[in-house]
């Protein structure tokens, strides 16, 4: 009899000892079957599922309308953030709700009093330039010319309006257009962009030849029973969010994250409780919590999923400032083996750095990752790029942070009505990513490629094996971590392929 190498989750995780990802590696299984094999799909919470284990943090430098319509394209789910306005995060999901493949549904609009320079501007930090021009520079005004480059390229004076360089002889469709007719006007056009107009010629969307080739299909998309795009939105325990939370379910809101760092409260059972008795149709993952105790209490107040971390992410310091959290492996195994026996999913929220962070997560019994630092400096992320020592940036910051506490996020953290605020998160900046529609197939190719090495086909045998002991695990050591890594070379340069 072969004995059996490593040891089980339940060896590992019971002995007391907390440990994060890169504490440990799992070991090789047998491989009968293709990476293509491999199906990724799982439940978020009891009742919605997805075809991509992968969700966007809801953080204001994260998630608005872009990013949540980009991960649902992609099988996933965005959260969009409340650190805003109750108006302001209804229309952030409404965009979601009324997107259409193809359609630009908020595109960049000047007026013709704007400058070439101002294009220049958007150019730099958007990455293109083909702008409407409406009378007033607004979505919904008439629409009186276009700017491409081929109008601006060779004007000497950047100050110049536009008003003397956009082209006026328009190519338009009307609204209602499909995105067949579009695309065939497009073609017979040759135009990079065609506005879509109401009957008074005002603005209502844009078809970008680029986005329409991007748009063109999406297998994996995350749709609801009425064949619109899943979105997810977070709100604080606090009574005011009770009407910011019926604002959001009118604008068709799927699903709601309890945002607290610390989830195992009074206040949020009270939610709960609320959103279960006034809105029994919209799904409710509680959290943050990292214990079997927390979970029980959320679970037995009537939590669809759990949303596991305290203290892991990049960009928190709740761990140190506060004294209080648990290392993320552990809070997953252990949350997770809890709330199986009650057919609720466990989101990993946290700690998440790359590809492989992502499977040990899964491997431990979530059913899904939620991402901060991974998706922040991607087009799609809110903000805008900035060049520090010739490196392309963007702004990424814990909602813990003074900066975004300032703007409401204390209320995740029960301190919006201190006078004095003690900040559990910093702010800095990440590498510009590219595109969520390049770079997140990219990570699902890897997840594909790291269950045919453990495996697994999918996520419900991973779990199955993580239970009865077929999955394998090892303790690393430093020097096995450092082993694993990137080692003894002079210089080299990690590229995404």
């Amino acid at each position: 009899m072969i004995p059996l190498d490593g040891l089980t989750g339940e060896n590992i995780f019971s002995k007391g000892h907390g440990y994060t990802y890169d504490d440990f590696i799992l070991l090789p299984g047998f491989i009968d079957f293709a990476v293509e094999d491999a199906v990724l799909e799982t439940n978020l919470t009891r009742n919605i599922s997805l075809k991509s284990p992968l969700s966007s943090s809801p953080m204001d430098t994260v998630t608005e309308s872009r990013m949540a319509i980009a991960m649902a394209l992609l099988g996933g789910i965005g959260f969009i953030h409340y650190n805003n306005t109750i108006q302001e995060q209804a229309n952030e999901v409404r965009k979601v709700k009324r997107f259409k493949n193809g359609f630009i549904t908020d595109p960049i609009v000047l007026s013709p009093n704007h400058r070439i320079a101002d294009i220049d501007r958007i150019k730099r930090q958007q990455g293109y330039s083909g702008i409407p021009i409406t009378e007033d520079g607004s979505l919904g005004s008439k629409l009186v010319g276009i700017v491409t480059n081929r109008d601006i390229d060779f004007v000497q004076d950047r100050d110049t309006l536009l008003s003397e360089v956009m082209t006026t002889h328009l190519i338009t469709a009307q609204e209602g257009v499909s995105l067949e007719e579009a695309n065939r006007i497009l073609q017979e056009s040759k135009k990079g962009k065609l506005p879509i107009v109401d009957k008074q010629f005002r603005m209502v969307t844009l078809i970008s030849r680029t986005d329409l080739l991007k748009n063109r299909d999406y297998p994996l998309a995350s749709k609801g029973i009425d064949k619109r795009l899943l979105v997810g939105a977070a709100l604080s325990t606090r009574p005011e969010d009770r009407d910011r939370l019926e604002a959001l379910v009118k604008e068709g809101l799927n699903v709601v994250v309890i945002d607290s760092s610390q989830g195992n409260s009074t206040y949020q059972i009270d939610m709960i409780n609320h959103i279960k008795y006034h809105y029994p149709q919209l799904e409710v993952i509680a959290g943050n919590i990292v214990t079997a105790a927390q979970a029980k209490n959320l679970i037995d107040a009537g939590a669809d999923g759990l949303r596991i971390g305290m203290g892991a992410g990049s960009i928190c310091t709740t761990q140190k400032v506060m004294a209080v959290g648990r290392p993320q492996a552990t809070a997953v195994f252990q949350t997770a083996q809890y709330a199986k026996d009650f057919g609720v999913p466990v989101i990993a929220d946290g700690g998440i750095a790359n590809i492989g962070h992502i499977i040990k997560a899964l491997s431990l019994g979530a059913s899904a990752v939620m991402m901060g630092g991974m998706l922040a400096g991607t087009e799609e992320a809110p903000g805008e790029y900035f060049y520090k020592d010739g490196v392309r940036l963007k702004k990424y910051r814990g909602m813990g942070s003074v900066e975004a506490m300032n703007e409401g996020g204390a209320k995740r953290y029960f301190a919006d009505k201190e006078k004095i605020k003690v900040a559990q998160g910093v702010s800095g900046s990440v590498v510009d990513k590219g595109s969520l529609l390049s770079y997140v197939p990219y990570l699902l190719q890897g997840l594909r490629q790291g269950f045919q090495d453990i495996g697994t086909r999918n996520i419900r045998e991973l779990h199955a094996a993580l239970y009865n002991g077929d999955l394998r695990f090892e303790l690393r050591t430093h020097a096995a971590q450092a082993e694993g890594d990137v080692h003894h070379l002079y210089s080299y340069e990690m590229e995404m392929v």
